[in-house]
């Protein structure tokens, strides 16, 4: 048994747990403890049972707005494609999933500007005011020009409230790569949005908000490493992180394409620019050498893990040429790294563009799965719910 709170690692392969040596100094003592603050203020560390993977999805993640998601070559059902040949495969069941709640105001603040909450017009939102105002932030954001035409109230619930989802799944996944020893949420990777501005199909900093959240929540993670694999520069996290020693970008990228953010590159320390048609033996070969670099820099106390598939052959806007099997290798590269090294990692889904993308990530954990990097033995010998799964969780 291990309470949430408890900084151990568990070794999701052998179920054995090891306390991290934790070393700082004291001034960085001193600017954690400023920043602690009790569990109680959020909800969305929900409990968790020891039935459950530390796989976080919930159907409110999926966007549907009369039709018009479909502007955008985003699948945006994505996620929920994900967990239905999960299922199908027989890794896991609804109940032994773990349900994110919707990440509040309160929450969002903890990394979000007032002013940028108030551009999205969410304040109104969790106040229960109907509003009539258009959205233009949020047409940017999702680039979809036509969603500037209609009442903030629909934007909220049928776009924002899906990112608020996410963004919360991702921070209650990463809770549970602490505790767990991993943690995937069948979502987020909104890598693009900084505390000040969203873009390029991202509302919410998820990636910056899961991280701040480990470090006020958890005092003895001192250190970070955000390892993006998505096609795109991961240029949101970069801003908030810059200057920031505590955390460590890794960003593989195609340098030819969206954002072109040459002020956030500043914040990356591990940079690997690709070109147009990057293919999987150099791409590969690029992530296994840099990963190891980077863990030979630095000693991250967690990994976040920005697994995007836009780098697969073909999509529209990744412009790369990395096969299905490569995503899957790719993904295996960097667990099986974490693993030897006993370091918790959270992985997020983030891009891609094509409706294959899904099946890619579902034969993705499944591989994960076989061989051995995850792991959750009670979730595997739970019965059925009628056979008394529901145990009273312990942690």
């Amino acid at each position: 048994m291990v309470r949430c709170c408890m900084v151990w690692h568990r070794d999701c392969t052998t179920n054995h747990f090891t306390q991290r040596e934790n070393v700082t100094d004291d001034k960085k003592m001193a600017e954690t403890e400023s920043k602690h603050y009790d569990e109680t203020e959020t909800k969305l560390y929900v409990k968790v049972l020891p039935t459950q993977w530390p796989i976080v999805y919930g159907h409110e993640y999926n966007i549907g707005f009369l039709g018009l998601e479909r502007l955008h070559p985003f699948d945006a059902g994505k996620w929920g494609k994900v967990y239905g040949f999960l299922k199908e495969a027989g890794m896991i069941r609804d109940d032994t999933t773990v349900r994110p709640v919707e990440a509040t105001e309160n929450d969002l603040l903890k990394v979000h500007t007032k002013g940028y909450i108030n551009s999205l017009r969410l304040t109104s939102i969790v106040e229960g005011t109907v509003l009539k105002e258009w959205s233009m932030t949020v047409a940017g954001i999702t680039e979809v020009p036509p969603v500037a035409l209609l009442p903030n109230f629909i934007v909220q619930r049928k776009v924002l409230r899906p990112f608020r989802y996410q963004t919360g799944g991702t921070i209650l996944a990463a809770k549970l790569a602490i505790d767990r020893g991993w943690g995937i949420n069948i979502g987020g990777g909104f890598h693009h949005c900084s505390s000040e501005k969203g873009g390029g199909f991202c509302a919410y900093a998820d990636i910056t908000l899961a991280v701040r959240f480990l470090f006020s929540h958890n005092p003895q993670i001192k250190k970070a490493m955000i390892v993006d694999l998505d096609a795109h520069q991961g240029n949101g996290h970069e801003r908030d992180f810059m200057n920031d020693e505590s955390v460590y970008i890794m960003d593989v990228y195609n340098r030819g394409i969206y954002p072109h953010d040459g002020f956030a590159k500043r914040a990356i320390r591990k940079k690997v620019e690709l070109t147009h048609g990057t293919a999987d033996d150099e791409y590969l070969d690029q992530v296994e050498k840099n990963l190891d670099s980077a863990l030979n820099e630095f000693k991250p106390d967690v990994i976040v893990y920005n697994a995007g598939t836009d780098i697969l052959d073909g999509d529209p806007l990744g412009n790369l040429c990395i096969t299905p099997q490569g995503i899957v290798d790719r993904d295996e590269i960097v667990f099986r790294k974490a693993h030897e090294k006993l370091i918790p990692i959270v992985m997020v889904t983030s891009g891609g563009y094509q409706r294959c993308t899904a099946q890619i990530i579902a034969n993705s954990i499944l591989n994960l799965r076989r061989k051995g990097l995850i792991k959750c033995e009670e979730a595997e010998n739970c019965p059925t719910p009628a056979s008394g799964c529901f145990v009273k969780s312990k942690c």
